[in-house]
């Protein structure tokens, strides 16, 4: 059975997470969601903190082993700073980790070093389709073989830095079975469409992306000339995102807490409240529940258990119910001062309603 006590290697990156989402990233969401801008050297002090290149082999230029468990850490405590912040800072992982996970060995040697190294860029993957039924094992953009190569149309929505990436995968249906392709910026049938204004993560840049005739080679499938499995990179996604949850509904649990341990009605505590005091006592446990829930999912998907999809999805499911009922909570206990802006729980609580949508925005 996975242990409950971080390694002395994760305590050590929690720390450092802990230090810039206190300091740094905590303190800037506020404006950057009201500007819709998250700073350069916001992403760039978070990407130093080296989280993905921790899950990269030394052969590729990083410096670690892939840990879906220190991804899943990582991800929460970025989260509590900020979840547009989270996002960005992940997005690399986005490229990287699908080809480490699931590309061939040329690929990994060509593509992942120079996403590592030196400073933070914008590389990316387009999974979301523009559809109320969307299933990432069921896409309606297609991928169809010929000769020369594949040729990919379709739509997609919720592509992170599509405008300034230079490179995405984007995943698409090719006879019945969803497959990652491997596409530079500027070519010729991919077209990058306006930036998405959304409920939440205002700072983190959405764009809507259009297939129209796109050509790749043979060798930019993912995987190459046989394909891959997509089942881990969606479930390593899963896990990221049910992560990212646990982290902003801790954020809103912790504020409203200390918000009703300090505020007076009539002269008593509004954390004395047996009505406020039962609903602080449900958030906090449903947190822990889903947080033990996708520390299992993230053991097994690191130990190759055979239920490790089961579990990234009820993790998921998990988060998104706990994370929309923890954050709406929070801005209850706050009252009118739940509603104003300059109280950040109704940020999250708008950031807790995409939970259930953001399957493909970060990967650990």
């Amino acid at each position: 059975m996975y242990a409950f006590e971080p390694s002395e290697e994760q305590r050590m990156l929690i720390d450092a997470i802990q230090r810039y989402t206190t300091n740094d990233l905590r303190p800037a969401a506020h404006d950057a969601d009201e500007t819709n801008q998250l700073p350069n050297n916001l992403i760039e002090k978070g990407w130093e903190l080296g989280v993905l290149q921790a899950s990269v082999p030394e052969e590729y230029g990083g410096f670690g082993d892939h840990s879906s468990v220190t991804g899943v850490l990582a991800a929460e405590e970025l989260a509590w700073g900020d979840l547009a912040g989270a996002f960005a800072v992940l997005s690399p992982g986005l490229f990287a980790l699908p080809i480490l996970l699931a590309g061939n060995e040329e690929q990994k040697a060509e593509l992942i070093p120079p996403v590592i190294e030196d400073e933070w860029k914008p590389f990316t993957a387009a999974l979301i389709e523009p559809r109320f039924d969307f299933d990432p094992f069921t896409l309606h953009t297609t991928a169809t073989e010929n000769q020369d190569g594949f040729v990919l149309n379709g739509e997609k929505v919720f592509v992170p830095f599509a405008a300034d990436a230079e490179k995405l995968i984007i995943y698409a249906d090719l006879n019945g079975q969803s497959q990652g392709f491997i596409v530079s910026a500027g070519a010729q049938g991919l077209h990058i469409g306006d930036r998405q204004s959304l409920m939440g993560i205002n700072a983190f840049p959405l764009y809507k992306v259009k297939l129209d005739g796109l050509r790749i080679p043979k060798s930019n499938r993912l995987g190459g000339q046989d394909g891959a499995d997509i089942h881990p990179i969606i479930d390593a996604s899963r896990v990221a995102v049910a992560a990212a949850g646990v982290g902003i509904s801790r954020a809103a649990y912790e504020y409203s807490r200390d918000y009703a341990k300090d505020r007076d009605v009539f002269g008593v505590k509004v954390a004395q409240k047996q009505a406020i005091a039962f609903m602080l006592a449900e958030m906090a446990t449903e947190i822990e529940a889903i947080r033990l829930l996708t520390w299992e999912a993230a053991w097994m998907l690191d130990v190759g258990k055979e239920e490790a999809s089961k579990y990234a999805y009820l993790a998921h499911t998990g988060a998104m119910d706990m994370a929309m009922m923890v954050t709406d909570r929070a801005v209850q206990i706050l009252g009118g001062h739940g509603y104003i802006r300059e109280h950040p729980v109704e940020m999250w609580m708008r950031c807790g309603r995409g939970i259930a949508t953001f399957t493909g925005l970060a990967m650990v």
